[in-house]
């Protein structure tokens, strides 16, 4: 079936495809499309969306691009970077500019037909630090904004707040939109009613395109990509890799699928058993095979500390299992499959403009090979994770299952954070070129520095708060970033609000430079009690009196069975809380997180619980959990053994990813 199209140009922001799929939740088919595209790709499309980009576009460092598209008799719409490529293409001026990021009211001050059905103000995403400063002749501003302080009900500006002009702008004459925000993050309240506005009302498109549509197309896809070949699947037991399962089999046959789940010991508990089962009530019997390899998986990872390395030597040790394994029964000739969704590629900087925020396990160096000599086969990887769970559905996959949360590829082993201590012969940190200082000394020097810019904003407001000595991932301006997060802590040890702790959580990751993410005490109160049940005379008790924060000792840790399985405990009880309290379909994901971090006069690690509130993962916002499942988190974590500490993580993404890795 023939569908109208909406062509997504891709400047490499993280957000692409989520346009994209903003554009088929409205039952329009969208593209993405390489910004060098001949200009006659683009002569088939009812309508042009340009994106964001990690480019400076006042610096003009993006290079090239099919500008030809100016001159088709085609709508256009540009965000953010997109915007300003429009206003400077027209003849208007762009410029570096003080930087707007999170929360924004938009203030409508023009009429046209792209803000139809909206009010006089909306809240939008802002994620920006150069401005289109003159308007071009023929267009006109349709609003300005000034940034808001985050609400579950919306955005609420300082009466301080500067105004940043040019915010949207349009030619109703040229059929030329420009959004210096993102409408196509959730967290623009009514950005799908802008986008629809554009792609139904402006463009003429018809909504054809339907998930059912996308099954059968795929399916169709599918045959003419496998021929009469066999296919191999790894099958996590996760929703991706099942959907994946699903649309395989039915497309292909059972007899031509061939399951592997390989329990790679980065598995959570009992994970490996339900997964087979699951299969087998399927029916799926002897085409199903499982493997056990663990220990090849825990020897690759020994060592290793920095994430990048961490998750290649996870990726590369599944394709040499699974190679492994396609040899031993026999069909080493098969093609084979993965259940790669769209945040795996885009997040792996798999587009030719995207940055790298992390490499995912199928996108490591042997996959990509495998892609280029056309041995892959990826059903899923134009699609979020909601549209998977609608395709799973729509193939006949139980409601309870979709609904389960998603679980990274390469497991616990990116939520078991690793470190070297003092072990490091040269006293240098293993952050590879993501390194910013140059020995240890200059670390303690930048830690100390802007622990106590932390420590001044949140004392401001009634918190104490200290930099702990590990980095993890994070994205800013759709780049990766690899910083320090925050310890945040109640001085008066009573027991803040919710949107207390975010508030403060969001000024200091806003406001101090070489912090991505903020964590939240859950234990503090119960510090002193466990070091003086002790019974070590060595043991300082944390005296919190003083409202002084603790110090934080950054030990020796690698990927082992032992603190896997100490992670393994605590993130069975973070999810049989959730189930508990009826919060599974409600919280979009929660990571559990250990840390190589002790406190000073306890024994153990600290746990991070990250219960995050999200649709496809792009955006996310922490999620507030029930007074009772805290106090029954608090109680049952920290009486793991190996467990001194217990936080929550308070960061949105951006600036901190939802992983820790």
């Amino acid at each position: 079936m023939q569908h109208d199209r909406i062509a997504v140009v891709d400047f490499g922001g993280q957000y692409v495809h989520l346009i994209a799929t903003k554009i088929r939740r409205l039952q329009v088919r969208a593209d993405i499309l390489d910004p060098m595209a001949a200009i006659d790709t683009f002569r088939q499309y009812k309508g042009i969306i340009l994106s964001g980009s990690p480019a400076l576009s006042a610096g003009g460092e993006i290079g090239g691009y099919t500008r030809e598209i100016f001159d088709l008799p085609i709508p256009i719409l540009g965000f953010c970077f997109g915007h300003q490529e429009i206003a400077k293409h027209y003849g208007g001026r762009v410029e570096h500019t003080s930087r707007e990021f999170g929360f924004a009211n938009l203030s409508i001050t023009g009429h046209s037909p792209i803000f139809s059905g909206l009010g006089p103000e909306e809240v939008v995403w802002m994620s920006h630090g150069d401005s289109v400063t003159i308007l071009p002749e023929s267009f006109v501003e349709l609003g300005s904004s000034v940034h808001a302080e985050p609400a579950a009900s919306g955005g609420r500006p300082n009466a301080t707040a500067e105004v940043h002009h040019n915010a949207a702008i349009a030619s109703d004459k040229l059929r030329r939109y420009g959004f210096q925000f993102h409408p196509e993050v959730d967290d623009t309240v009514n950005g799908q009613q802008m986008l629809s506005n554009f792609a139904i009302d402006i463009c003429r498109c018809a909504p054809t395109w339907t998930i059912s549509n996308f099954a059968e197309e795929e399916m169709e896809l599918l045959r003419q990509q496998a021929g009469d070949q066999k296919v191999f699947l790894l099958a996590s037991g996760g929703v991706d890799s099942t959907v994946c399962a699903r649309i395989l089999i039915d497309a292909l046959g059972p007899e031509r699928v061939h399951l592997l789940h390989i329990d790679n010991g980065l598995m959570r508990k009992d994970e490996s058993r339900e997964v087979v089962e699951r299969f087998r009530s399927w029916g799926v019997t002897d085409n199903l095979h499982f493997l056990d390899a663990s220990e090849r998986f825990l020897t690759d990872l020994d060592g290793l500390v920095e994430p990048e390395k961490k998750r290649i030597a996870i990726g590369e040790a599944f394709m040499h299992a699974c190679q492994d394994e396609l040899e031993t029964l026999g069909v080493q000739n098969a093609l084979l499959a993965q259940g790669t969704i769209y945040p795996d590629t885009i997040e792996t900087g798999g587009t030719s403009r995207a940055d790298v925020i992390k490499t995912h396990h199928n996108r490591v160096p042997m996959v990509e090979e495998m892609i280029k000599a056309g041995r892959i086969l990826e059903p899923l990887r134009e699609l979020y994770k909601v549209e998977v769970r609608e395709l799973g559905a729509a193939l006949g996959i139980e409601r309870d299952f979709l609904d389960r949360h998603p679980f990274p590829g390469p497991g616990l082993g990116v939520r078991l954070l690793c470190s070297r201590g003092d072990a490091a012969e040269d006293g240098r940190e293993d952050h590879a070129h993501y390194q910013t200082a140059e020995n240890r000394d200059d670390t303690n020097a930048i830690l100390k520095r802007i622990s106590d810019e932390a420590d001044q904003i949140a004392r401001e407001n009634g918190f104490g708060a200290r930099v702990m000595p590990i980095r993890s991932v994070g994205v800013k301006g759709d780049l990766r970033s690899y910083e320090w997060p925050v310890f945040l802590y109640d001085l008066a040890n009573k027991g803040a609000t919710w949107k207390a702790v975010l508030d403060i959580a969001n000024r200091i990751c806003k406001e101090i430079a070489g912090i991505n993410r903020c964590v939240y005490d859950l234990t503090r109160c119960s510090w002193s009690a466990r070091a003086s049940d002790a019974n070590d005379d060595d043991v300082t008790d944390f005296d919190q009196s003083d409202n002084e924060p603790p110090e934080f000792l950054l030990h020796e840790a690698y990927t082992t069975r032992d603190r896997l399985d100490v992670l393994r405990e605590a993130d069975a009880e973070m999810m049989s809380g959730l189930d508990r309290h009826n919060l599974m379909r409600t919280i979009w994901q929660a990571p559990t997180v250990l840390l190589p971090v002790e406190i000073a006069g306890l024994s153990g690690e600290m746990i991070v619980l990250r219960p995050v509130l999200s649709e496809r993962a792009m955006t996310a916002r922490p999620a507030e959990l029930p007074e009772k499942l805290i106090a029954e988190l608090r109680e049952r974590i920290p009486a793991i053994s190996g467990v001194s500490a217990l936080c929550i993580d308070v960061t949105t993404k951006p600036p901190g990813t939802i992983e820790w890795e």
